[in-house]
């Protein structure tokens, strides 16, 4: 698609971060979308996802990746992240580190903070799936029961578990019992690298813009005013009739809240962005 603005030194580029046992495909829309309006574009693997498969999940292997996506655009480029769910959570690590020339983050699904026993029974009721390599029988209905009990356990405390979206279908059933998924390694590393820790803490850090989006159908957002008043430069988007995977539930929504954000990005600290 040919660009409708060119591209100049002060149009951030953007690198795209997806969601827990996801990939980096996920943002096909916009990335075509962002390059559309004159940015360059990257959609990275998380490792133990898509390309980088084979490797273990680790936040500071994260941070690696999405190190080479900035570099790739050139010394002294500003580089914009949009991270959903883990990716949202990973982004706003990265970014609480202030790299130099990064210009915002949009952080989408991940204003819950991931602490808490909630997360730490789902994380280890992943690794009994992954220990059994396989559950059957009784210990599969034992699981099932243990598992939608901690996933109904989160969403009412307002606990994120990253991605979990894609992490809770990942179980197939065949006769009345589920069947291990691939990926549930994933889901064990990505809670233990974040249970426990508070993101709020790296949202106060982050001296860029950041743009908190959500889908209103979200049960995980409870935290959001938090995040919201914890950020020095902040805006809350709230996408109606959106789910968790907001920008694959409401693209064209999410795609204007891209616009806005990278217009926002874009623009002198100080002044006033336009409606």
């Amino acid at each position: 698609m040919t660009s409708t603005t060119a591209t100049t030194p002060a149009t951030p580029a953007v690198v795209f971060v997806h969601g827990l046992r996801t990939s980096g495909a996920i943002w096909d829309g916009q990335v075509e979308h962002v390059r559309s309006l004159g940015h360059d574009a990257v959609a990275v693997d998380l490792p133990a996802h898509g390309a980088l498969a084979r490797e273990r999940f680790s936040l500071e292997r994260s941070f690696e990746v999405i190190d080479d996506a900035a570099a790739s655009f050139g010394p002294g480029r500003r580089v914009a992240l949009v991270g959903l769910s883990l990716g949202g959570y990973t982004s706003l690590a990265w970014a609480a580190r202030r790299p130099a020339h990064l210009a915002g983050v949009v952080a989408a699904g991940c204003t819950s903070d991931p602490k808490g026993k909630p997360v730490a029974l789902y994380r280890d009721v992943a690794r009994l799936v992954v220990a059994s390599g396989g559950v059957v029988g009784r210990g599969a209905r034992w699981a099932a029961r243990t598992t939608t009990t901690a996933w109904s356990t989160m969403a009412r405390a307002g606990r994120s578990v990253p991605g979990g979206g894609a992490a809770s279908s990942s179980v197939r059933w065949a006769d009345g019992a589920p069947v291990q998924g691939p990926g549930w390694g994933v889901v064990t590393d990505a809670l233990t690298q974040l249970a426990g820790r508070s993101w709020l803490g790296h949202v106060r850090d982050v001296d860029v813009p950041v743009w908190l989006v959500n889908g209103a159908r979200d049960h995980l957002r409870l935290d959001e005013q938090r995040y919201l008043a914890a950020a020095a430069d902040a805006a809350l988007v709230v996408v109606p009739r959106a789910g968790h995977d907001v920008n694959s539930e409401a693209p064209e929504a999410f795609n204007r809240v891209l616009t806005r954000a990278l217009a926002d990005f874009g623009r002198p600290r100080g002044a006033t962005l336009g409606a």
